[in-house]
């Protein structure tokens, strides 16, 4: 995860459209992870990731909206060139053939980063309004952690799913 932002100078409106820009970022990678799933025949973690992709969809037009009614229409001044890998998974964590626990883990890992990344951003942030909402988006991301928690429960430590079931033997020369 990097960041070219100087979270002293930041708006408050530059922190919604930076925190838009994550949860895109984010939206897009669990819609890539569920379209390779679904390509590797594991429906289980393909619906988990469209449910990740969702949930993070769905924030980001709250996000949106809100940018929305207190700045109407006026132009961004960050884009996704200033972030990389904030909240969304690390784009080497999909694997053919992911087990839903497999799956539930690196959602996990996802929303730790986004905590810690608003969380070592906090004593940096200057604007009161910015800190209010850095402080918001930190505790939400603690909500998510314990939401994949609760599905990791639910899912069980073992699944029954073994990726080298998948395996194809060599083949002869």
């Amino acid at each position: 995860m990097s960041t070219d932002i100087d979270f002293s100078k930041l708006s408050l409106k530059d922190a919604l459209d930076l925190a838009i820009l994550v949860e895109d970022e984010a939206q897009e990678r669990y819609t890539e992870f569920a379209a390779q799933m679904e390509s590797h025949h594991t429906a289980d973690a393909a619906k988990f990731f469209r449910f990740m992709a969702h949930n993070e969809a769905k924030h980001g037009e709250e996000l949106s909206a809100r940018r929305k009614e207190l700045f109407g229409d006026e132009p961004m001044n960050v884009d996704r060139s200033m972030l990389w890998d904030v909240e969304a998974p690390e784009i080497d964590e999909a694997r053919a053939f992911m087990s839903i626990q497999q799956a539930l883990e690196v959602a996990l890992a996802a929303e730790v980063k986004a905590f810690d990344y608003f969380d070592r951003a906090f004593p940096e942030v200057k604007d009161p309004g910015v800190k209010e909402l850095f402080a918001e988006l930190r505790d939400e991301e603690i909500e998510h952690q314990d939401l994949v928690k609760q599905e990791m429960a639910k899912a069980g430590a073992a699944d029954g799913f073994d990726p080298n079931d998948f395996g194809d033997e060599p083949a002869a020369q």
